[in-house]
């Protein structure tokens, strides 16, 4: 888990806030650059407040955020909120500097340098004392939340393992997040062709060349340039480290590409991902991760294009210590109340995750780890505010026991890709925003509290201890994909299971068939089962459709025609399966029994 980041020799010298006063700090936090995130309380009671202050003796801070009330002129107005800035200023007797908007409507305001702890106070007075401010709470850095490993042995133990795996495979009969974007915000994305497929438009959203590394501050392009640095850097005393990598291994958790006889296999293999990078050199603002929360989701931010790859999970593997903000959590409601379900990590510090952030934001998942014999991970965050586990790896007794996913070998610029284990709540993370992906591709319909409300409730008993407390247990994706797309005891009519994996039909050759597994359903079939196919070939007149009971028993929905010239076979049938028990592997059966044409089932579906 990466450190605080301090500002290198040659940026401005960051401020310490040890000695601002208590009255002016209500008790409340400002944290500077942090270590990495875990958690705070969800909701603090200073956030009640009609003016906050959130800060904490000896944090440090450059930039503050600061939140007005919607009925101020500041709220609206660029011009407002720089008026207003250099207003406070004077009244500090120092020059503030409105630096931009962010996606929520706060301003990013800049403190200027060589304050002294007594100038931080007076500014922060200033802004706690205007009855038009909502929030005043500092520009924090987060850092990456997974502690690399080498790696030696290439099972997903995390996937299918009885003891301690998320049991994903029984899923993906049903769903692989066909449909679902998810924004992996993080360090980027370095180029890896067991992911690539999967990758759609994402963005650049750090502002800070010192930060980007990448020579220029936000672009369209979310490549990871590295984020190495050199001992003392960022920070006195923290030694050198090589680039990470860390949004590539994030990403492959989620969506490696899959059935491509190569590397890894994903969670959601069918789902997409959106780089959104945050993270560079020693960490990455609040500020830019609120916009790229917003963007993410759908929202606007102010220079940046409009985006065409929406998501509808969010992964966010980062954090830094201190209670959630008022800024950050604006962001995160505003994106659930778009439909996005954000997914974030406890975090790495063996301690209680309501005292970081984003974790202890509300409207989040957030996420302990465990390791391969079901316990929690010694290095896991902990705590009431965690709200389910899942593998995050411990590689205490050997790196096969971290999680493989994509990476790439370069020390500090990218070189060959590769694969690697890591640990770390960053690593379990994925697991969750994976699952989330299944779920929504599995029922379009589902808002982000009733994915949450599935995965905690689908959840099983943690395999191993947990002090301090893991949530609601170990996910089971098996089990969680049923329950909402119909597989769960006792579910009315109209629930749905469905199967997405590709099958070719050779030209006048033998009968192919694709399954789908049943369970969970009371009784027998309806009288008006649902068939839904979706068959692309040159001459669909040469195919003999039939659906097989779990008994064998055969239904046809399709004979062949010598005047059907049509592609494609995309249609529902209506099938009276009254006489057949619901549960059990039901098959598409497909024969094309002419010459000279060839095709695909697609995919199909099973409605009761």
């Amino acid at each position: 888990m990466r450190t605080a980041r301090v500002s290198p020799a040659s940026r401005r010298k960051l401020i310490s806030l040890a000695a601002v006063s208590a009255a002016v700090l209500s008790g409340v936090a400002l944290v500077g650059p942090a270590s990495a995130t875990e958690s705070a309380d969800r909701a603090p009671a200073a956030q009640a407040a009609a003016s906050q202050v959130e800060a904490a003796p000896g944090e440090t801070a450059e930039r503050l955020i600061v939140g007005y009330k919607s009925s101020a002129p500041e709220a609206k107005s660029n011009s407002a909120a720089s008026a207003d800035a250099e207003a406070k200023g004077k009244e500090a007797g120092e020059e503030l500097d409105f630096q931009r908007r962010l996606g929520t409507g706060a301003a990013l305001v800049d403190l200027g340098e060589d304050l002294s702890a007594k100038d931080v106070s007076d500014v922060i007075a200033e802004y706690q004392a205007d009855p038009q401010v909502s929030y005043v709470v500092p520009d924090r850095l987060n850092t990456p939340q997974a502690d690399p490993n080498d790696t030696e042995y290439s099972k997903q133990w995390d996937l299918f393992e009885a003891t301690a795996g998320m049991n994903v495979p029984g899923a993906w009969s049903t769903s692989t997040g066909s449909g679902v974007t998810v924004a992996v915000i993080d360090t980027g994305y370095v180029t890896h062709s067991d992911l690539a497929a999967n990758i759609v438009g994402g963005y650049d959203f750090i502002s800070d060349t010192a930060v980007s590394v990448d020579g220029n501050g936000r672009d369209s392009n979310p490549a990871d340039p590295g984020d190495w640095y050199n001992a003392n850097e960022c920070g006195a005393g923290i030694p050198a480290s090589d680039s990470s990598w860390h949004g590539t291994h994030v990403a492959g958790t989620i969506a490696a590409v899959t059935n491509n006889s190569k590397g890894i296999a994903g969670i959601a293999h069918g789902a997409k991902i959106s780089p959104v990078r945050v993270l560079g050199k020693c960490g990455g603002y609040d500020s830019d991760i609120i916009d790229a929360i917003t963007w993410a989701s759908g929202g606007t931010v102010s220079g940046v294009p409009a985006n065409s790859n929406v998501a509808k999970v969010i992964n966010m593997s980062l954090g830094g210590s201190g209670s959630c903000t008022s800024a950050t959590q604006s962001a995160i409601n505003a994106a659930v109340n778009r439909g996005t379900t954000v997914v974030v990590a406890a975090g790495n510090s063996n301690a209680n995750a309501a005292n970081y952030s984003p974790a202890s934001c509300s409207n989040v998942i957030t996420v302990a780890a465990t390791n391969r014999s079901g316990s929690r991970a010694s290095y896991s965050n902990y705590g009431s505010i965690v709200d389910i586990a899942a593998p995050g790896g411990q590689t205490s007794t050997g790196t096969a026991n971290g999680i493989l996913s994509t990476l790439n070998s370069g020390a500090k610029t990218p070189s060959t890709e590769n694969y690697e284990y890591y640990q770390g709540t960053s690593m379990a993370t994925p697991h969750i925003a994976g699952l989330a992906a299944l779920l929504k591709s599995a029922n379009t319909s589902l808002t982000p509290a009733q994915i949450e409300s599935a995965i905690k409730t689908n959840a099983r008993a943690l395999p191993g201890t947990c002090s301090g407390g893991c949530g609601a247990g170990l996910a089971d994706a098996t089990k969680t994909v049923a329950a909402v797309s119909g597989g769960g005891g006792g579910t009315p009519s109209g629930t749905t299971f469905s199967s997405t994996a590709a099958v070719s039909i050779p030209d006048a050759g033998s009968a192919v068939e694709s399954p789908i597994t049943v369970s969970g359903i009371s009784g027998n079939a309806p009288s008006a089962l649902q068939v839904t196919v979706d068959i692309t070939h040159t001459y669909r007149g040469d195919l003999v459709l039939d659906l097989v009971a779990p008994d064998g028993s055969t239904y046809r929905l399709k004979s062949s025609s010598t005047s059907d010239s049509a592609d494609n076979v995309k249609t529902t049938y209506s099938v009276n399966a009254s006489s057949e028990t619901a549960n059990g592997t039901w098959k598409l059966r497909v024969q094309d029994v002419a010459a000279q044409d060839t095709g695909t089932v697609n995919s199909w579906k099973l409605t009761f």
